[in-house]
């Protein structure tokens, strides 16, 4: 069997995060989602929901066999755990695959990181939380 994870903020779930965790999930035959903390998201705002609900919501998905609100203080702790075959990076996230790579080997994870495919947005479809987030504030505030 092998064992995927996939990992993300998901504050608001749109089009392309069931594109990511649809992706992760066909890498293999189990889809364990890891959902950062609220506290560990410091490259972009921090997200609106809370880790809880976050991870209520993406466990929820059909694809999603399980999900997790990641570690405090180490983000790699998780993935020991888990001990995965394969870390799907979502197409746009901004982490370095090979820095990745070296802190598994170092930590004796032996696993492959891949990343997702792209999804094109379809029609007026809006592909991130912020945009969602901006879209309600201009028409309803």
């Amino acid at each position: 069997m092998t064992h995927v994870i996939a990992q993300g903020t998901f504050d608001i779930l749109h089009p392309g995060h069931a594109h990511y965790l649809r992706d992760a999930a066909s890498m293999g035959d189990r889809l364990t989602v890891i959902v950062a903390r609220r506290e560990n998201v410091t490259h972009k705002e921090p997200p609106v929901l809370s880790n809880r609900q976050r991870r209520d919501m993406v466990e929820a998905l059909a694809m999603v066999d399980d999900a997790r609100v990641g570690h405090a203080e180490d983000i790699f702790v998780p993935i020991e755990d888990l001990d995965p075959d394969v870390i799907a990076l979502g197409y746009d996230q901004q982490h370095d695959a090979a820095a990745i790579e070296e802190e598994l080997a170092r930590r004796g994870v032996d696993c492959e990181v891949r990343r997702a495919s792209p999804r094109d947005a379809r029609d007026d479809e809006l592909l991130s939380s912020r945009a969602i987030a901006d879209r309600i504030c201009d028409e309803r505030c």
